[in-house]
């Protein structure tokens, strides 16, 4: 079974935010697929469903983005058959909208790529990284939690459009694959 973690922080206040690209994108495999994300536990909502011929768990973290470890962990003890997980989250090392996949590797600095790497004890798991861009003008913690410009919102909504269609392709064809295709 695939594990899908949208990273994102709950309420409607970040609801739009940089920062809840995660919760975005499940949200878009979960209309998409017609997976619903509507069961609650007390640190996660999620939805079970199939994507390519696939068992998957959508999930969305409510420990607010610096503790998403624990609802990852929460996940995995309570389902033995998870093989892979899949992280979506923001990157602002990217411009907007640009789409990145990662097998493994560090948090490059994400608190909530962070707390899943210390909490499940490894760097090993696939990450699918969107763009939100970075300010040279107000600090990251302020900026990630800003909603997103007028301008950028058209870019974000196909990059939302690719990665649902990157998490299929992955699913179906493997990481390298999707990489290829959606690296250039």
């Amino acid at each position: 079974m695939w594990l899908m973690v949208g990273l994102g922080n709950p309420g409607n206040v970040y609801a739009d935010t940089r920062h809840n690209i995660g919760f975005t994108v499940i949200d878009a495999v979960s209309d998409c697929l017609s997976i619903p994300v509507k069961y609650k536990t007390h640190n996660y909502l999620y939805g079970k469903g199939v994507i390519s011929k696939q068992e998957a768990l959508l999930i969305k973290p409510l420990t607010f983005m610096n503790r998403s470890g624990i609802a990852v962990r929460e996940v995995l003890n309570k389902y033995e058959d998870i093989d892979n997980i899949l992280v979506v989250h923001d990157d602002i090392d990217l411009e907007p909208g640009v789409i990145r996949i990662k097998k493994s590797g560090s948090s490059g600095g994400h608190k909530g790529i962070e707390s899943i790497i210390e909490t499940l004890g490894t760097k090993d798991f696939i990450r699918l990284k969107i763009g939100v861009g970075r300010s040279d003008r107000i600090s990251v913690e302020e900026y990630v939690l800003r909603n997103f410009l007028r301008r950028e919102k058209p870019v974000i909504e196909e990059a939302v459009e690719k990665a649902v269609e990157a998490i299929q392709l992955l699913i179906n064809k493997g990481v390298s694959y999707a990489q290829n295709i959606y690296h250039k």
